[in-house]
């Protein structure tokens, strides 16, 4: 009898383990929506929709798991809100009318970036850098910090971002941000002026793996850019110029492109006629080269010489033109 009730005792321990689980919901309220609209929650991993009644909605979706952010938005984007998801009973109440001010609750990681962001949103750049760099460093266990620490690693460099990783809990690491950081750190040389340029290898437009120590010239402008950058393709017709000033004394061009879409980027490379040589793993801000050279932004560049020496960065115009002059004529 004692055995049974034992028995009974675990059993009703369990199930109620099991009732009390916390599972994935998002209720909202909004202001001014008509019936019928369309929302929609968005990830890579998933994508949900529902219909706003009487400027309410609820979502159940099935998260692949948690924490995890998604984009909460209508079908033409005039509203919208990136959210950190989590296991819980959520709450979103944009009954002022606006999306980005929304009031949120059940997602302790969404508390934790917007109290920042409240911080930082109307600094400069370099204090908005600062305050980040120092979130990063307070939260070390927040897969927040492992977002943030993903999208700047390359502007905060090496060293730095070594230093916060280390300190991350093992679901950080292990997270798919944890997982880019740790392949910038793996890839990084960022070769400074004076230095042995850093070789490495990609296909180029016909799939053909070309190496940037193939390259043979007596000044070799190492050229990062992409097709959906406008001051890159302002920039182009210049450096076409350049090309066939210099291309008959010994300068050569190896472009770098951050597109991930290869029809773009080819009709970019027609249309701008960009006739040298080209290569991309078209994997965009995660392009292998970008993060060995440690590019924050392009248009970028670095000039080499013949010797491998890198004599100089993010070169344009008439600067670009006088170095090569210094250097063929």
């Amino acid at each position: 009898m004692k055995k049974l009730t034992f028995v009974i005792l675990i059993l009703v321990l369990f199930c109620c383990k099991e009732e009390s689980k916390a599972e994935f919901s998002l209720t909202g309220k909004t202001e001014g929506v008509e019936n019928g609209m369309v929302i929609y929650l968005v990830n890579d991993a998933f994508k949900d929709s529902t219909v706003i009644e009487n400027n309410s909605f609820s979502f159940k979706t099935k998260l692949p798991y948690s924490p995890i952010q998604a984009i909460l938005r209508t079908k033409d984007n005039f509203a919208y809100r990136f959210l950190w998801l989590e296991e819980n009973s959520m709450t979103f109440d944009a009954s002022n009318g606006d999306f980005l001010t929304a009031n949120v609750t059940g997602s302790e990681s969404e508390n934790l970036s917007q109290d920042l962001y409240r911080v930082i949103d109307t600094l400069p750049r370099e204090e908005r850098l600062k305050k980040e760099l120092e979130f990063v460093k307070k939260n070390p266990n927040s897969i927040v910090s492992a977002s943030m620490l993903a999208v700047y690693s390359t502007t905060f460099g090496k060293e730095k971002t070594t230093k916060l990783f280390k300190q991350f809990s093992k679901k950080n690491k292990n997270s798919e941000y944890g997982e880019k950081i740790a392949k910038y750190i793996k890839l990084n040389k960022e070769p400074k002026i004076g230095e042995q340029f850093a070789d490495f290898e990609m296909t180029d437009q016909n799939g053909k793996v070309q190496k940037l120590s193939d390259i043979k010239g007596k000044a070799i402008l190492l050229e990062f850019w992409s097709s959906w950058c406008g001051p890159c393709r302002k920039e182009n017709p210049n450096l076409v110029k350049t090309y066939e000033k210099y291309q008959p004394k010994g300068f050569e061009i190896f472009a770098v492109s951050l597109d991930q879409d290869k029809d773009s980027w080819l009709k970019a490379i027609e249309k701008d006629r960009l006739i040298w040589q080209h290569v991309s793993d078209l994997k965009s801000d995660e392009n292998e080269a970008s993060l060995i050279y440690g590019i924050t932004g392009i248009p970028d560049n670095f000039l080499i010489a013949e010797n491998g020496q890198i004599i100089g960065r993010n070169l344009r115009g008439d600067e670009l033109n006088q170095k090569l002059s210094e250097v063929l004529d």
